[in-house]
């Protein structure tokens, strides 16, 4: 069933045009609309938080692939099975049992199956439920099972006796059947009587080996000797190999159904066969479990589809849930909480490596994380567009929340760089540079200090050996010369350094002295420009090319348009920790560093250097 739409309807959101699917007439008109304009045009049916019995049934070819002709197939059959398709826009839990359209076979059978399910669950509001529909079937399950069971009473000839009877008799009825065949050959043809039965070889051939009862060579050998008209003996006279086997059917089921005997002509096999054929037949009718019963199955498909495809189309034909913030699509598998931050777009990954492959074109910076739940693994990718990324590292802990609510431990497993805010670009030089500092001041400070001791260890090795050496047998060891070109040559390079940082800082202060004071700001920001401005340049170049697709297409999607990600849309993806309104808040912290008087001694400096200043450019002012 496809409506025809007189005009379709758009929403602006991330850089481009979606659809809006509201209505019946909308939804049911995809299959019209231009595939170019669909956000995607494939999905996978796990790793996205959507009912895994709805994708199954719109998954018609069973590939774990929802596709564009599978949805549209399954919106035009929900469609074409309802009187009123605006039930489809409702968002009913189910489908009503007036709206089933029950003019054809197939809908009769779902109005059938409809009824008899609210019948047993007592219903009062013919609303069946997709949860109900899932019990439709296992409840037509046991239906058929208790009818079952009340036709094999009259099957059960022998009453409990009789399936221990028939089981001895399936153990032995293709032996016993090869054995009158072969004594009806004997009646055929005497030759066959003696070809039939044992030759001397293979009895020698047996000879030559240790038997057992139940080798596999005796129990080839003919049930009895073949021979024209004879009778199949039940004690003496067996493959000792059967003997057993047969005993048991004489007392199961030839003594209860045919009276007691020592042999069976083939009339007596064939009507011992007869009396237990009913519960044969009775056992081969057994319901399968997983068996359908007619229209259960529609009816379960249908009231999903009323529940669900409408969603299910605004996040697949459109991103609407996502971009307009009213909920969750259907790929943000859950909220990561770390480095007091929660991150909202996360995706379920199996394999972090391979994904980071094709997602790291996202341009956003993503953190892999490693989730344990008990016994229970997962892995995700949480995308973080606010704050920083200088707390973000591999083995950093935080905590996952699932979209049912369940906390997870999250382990940062791998991460991709990439520009998070603005800000972040913006002081990322000067952070860049402090850090260089003090790892540089580090090393020199841990070269000191192994120097140090080593040092230490020297003198306390050679003090040692002067204290167990007599004073006399001491070798005399004569003080070195003093070296007056090297202390010279030290002395003009420090000179020189020291000359060349003194002109530098010189140059300097002498080009801040010749501005103009109304000059000093635009110096300032020109510096900051100069610092900061390549990597805020590239940073915005890189936020606005954010994007979902790569991101989506590594889990197996097939996303067909610029999904992106601008920096407004972004920063509301990641929420950083803010104070509760009206909260109250302490300043005084009892384990604060204690202050010093630097703040004074820069104050003091600030007014030196601005009287030096207006004292040079006096005559400036003038």
């Amino acid at each position: 069933m496809t409506a025809n739409l007189s005009h379709w309807r758009f929403f602006r959101a991330g850089g481009f045009d979606q659809v809006r699917l509201d209505s019946a007439a909308e939804l049911l008109s995809i299959g019209e609309l231009d595939q170019k304009l669909w956000v995607a045009l494939s999905c996978p049916v796990k790793g996205i938080e959507f009912d895994a019995r709805t994708l199954a049934f719109v998954d018609a070819d069973g590939d774990s692939q929802v596709r564009a002709p599978e949805l549209i197939a399954a919106v035009q059959w929900a469609g074409a099975r309802l009187k009123d398709p605006e039930v489809l826009a409702q968002k009913l839990p189910g489908v009503p049992l007036a709206a089933i359209r029950d003019d054809d076979a197939e809908g009769q059978a779902i109005a059938q199956a409809a009824r008899e399910l609210l019948q047993d669950l007592g219903a009062t509001d013919d609303m069946v439920t997709a949860e109900a529909a899932n019990a439709a079937q296992a409840r037509h399950a046991q239906r058929a099972q208790a009818a079952w069971e009340a036709a094999g009473q009259a099957a059960r000839v022998l009453g409990e006796g009789t399936a221990p009877a028939y089981e001895t008799l399936q153990a032995v009825a293709e032996k016993v059947e090869d054995w009158f065949v072969r004594c009806r050959l004997a009646a055929f043809d005497e030759r066959a009587g003696t070809a039939l039965n044992v030759d001397e070889p293979t009895l020698a051939a047996l000879g030559a080996t240790t038997l057992k009862m139940d080798a596999e060579g005796v129990a080839a050998l003919p049930l009895a000797r073949v021979q024209a008209g004879a009778v199949l003996p039940l004690g003496a006279g067996l493959n000792p190999a059967w003997a057993a086997r047969m005993a048991a059917l004489r007392d199961a089921a030839v003594a209860p159904l045919l009276g007691a005997r020592e042999s069976l002509t083939e009339s007596d096999w064939q009507a011992l066969k007869d009396k237990l054929a009913p519960y044969a037949a009775w056992l081969a009718a057994k319901p399968d479990a997983a068996a359908e019963g007619e229209g259960v199955r529609k009816l379960e498909q249908l009231a999903h589809y009323v529940r669900d495809l409408l969603a299910l189309a605004n996040n697949f034909v459109a991103f609407r849930d996502f971009y307009t913030r009213q909920g969750k699509a259907t790929f943000q598998v859950g909220t990561l909480y770390l480095d007091g931050r929660s991150a909202e777009l996360c995706v379920a990954v199996n394999d972090a490596g391979r994904h980071a492959a094709l997602a790291g074109l996202a341009r956003i910076c993503l953190v892999y994380c490693d989730c344990v739940r008990g016994g229970e693994k997962l892995s995700i990718a949480a995308a973080f567009t606010a704050g920083d990324s200088d707390q973000l590292m591999v083995g950093r802990n935080g905590v996952f929340y699932d979209r049912q609510g369940r906390d997870w431990d999250a382990t940062i497993s791998k991460i991709v760089e990439h520009p998070i805010s603005l800000r972040q670009a913006f002081w990322s030089p000067y952070r860049k540079a402090v850090r260089l500092v003090g790892e540089q001041l580090q090393k020199i400070a841990a070269s000191k200090a192994k120097a140090s001791d080593e040092k230490l260890a020297a003198a306390v090795v050679d003090g040692t050996k002067k204290a167990a050496t007599p004073a006399a047998q001491a070798p005399a060891v004569a003080p070195a010369p003093f070296d007056v070109a090297k202390f010279a040559g030290i002395f003009a390079a420090i000179g020189l350094a020291v000359g060349a940082i003194g002109s530098a800082l010189a140059a300097v202060l002498a080009g801040v002295f010749a501005l103009k004071w109304w000059q000093l700001p635009f110096a300032l920001a020109g510096l900051l420009l100069i610092i900061s401005g390549p990597a805020v340049i590239l940073a915005w170049f890189k936020l606005r090319s954010r994007t979902l697709g790569p991101i989506l297409d590594a889990n197996g999607w097939a996303i067909n348009a610029r999904a992106k990600i601008n920096i407004p849309f972004g920063t509301s993806l990641t929420q950083l920790a803010q104070l509760p309104p009206n909260a109250e808040r302490a300043l005084t912290d009892p384990y604060a560093e204690k202050k010093q008087p630097w703040g004074w001694y820069l104050g003091l400096i600030a007014v030196i250097l601005l009287a030096v200043f207006a004292w040079v450019l006096r005559d400036q002012w003038r």
